[in-house]
């Protein structure tokens, strides 16, 4: 039997998270996704199915910075800033089957300081 490679075994974990959390209108999904070098955030209406606020470490002005701490708070930052100008203050929070350490806390932190609630 082979073993599972550590990239399935964190999709079976958002499969399971996801049974339990999903955005609403009024309360979207905040969705991280991080790669080895960049890492991705977007704020889901799943009942819609659109995303309403989205920032990544891809964007021109912040290219290069989304493999350490720093790039990740500065992605929390940009994204609670953009829901919060399409007036989304409260979120529930979508680990993506990823611990919740490292980049991934950080973006949540500095979401949390941003202003968005969760």
């Amino acid at each position: 039997m082979a073993q599972d490679s550590k990239n399935q075994i964190r999709l079976r974990i958002h499969k399971r998270i996801r049974r339990k959390v999903s955005g609403t209108q009024e309360r979207p999904r905040l969705a991280v996704f991080r790669s080895l070098n960049h890492i991705y955030a977007q704020v889901i209406d799943d009942a819609q199915g659109n995303t309403l606020a989205a920032a990544a470490s891809t964007e021109k002005d912040l290219r290069g910075k989304g493999g350490n701490l720093e790039g990740a708070k500065l992605i929390g930052q940009k994204v609670a800033e953009r829901a919060k100008n399409k007036g989304i203050t409260r979120v529930v929070f979508d680990r993506g089957g990823y611990l919740y350490h490292g980049r991934v806390k950080a973006l949540a932190d500095a979401a949390r300081e941003a202003g968005l609630e969760f």
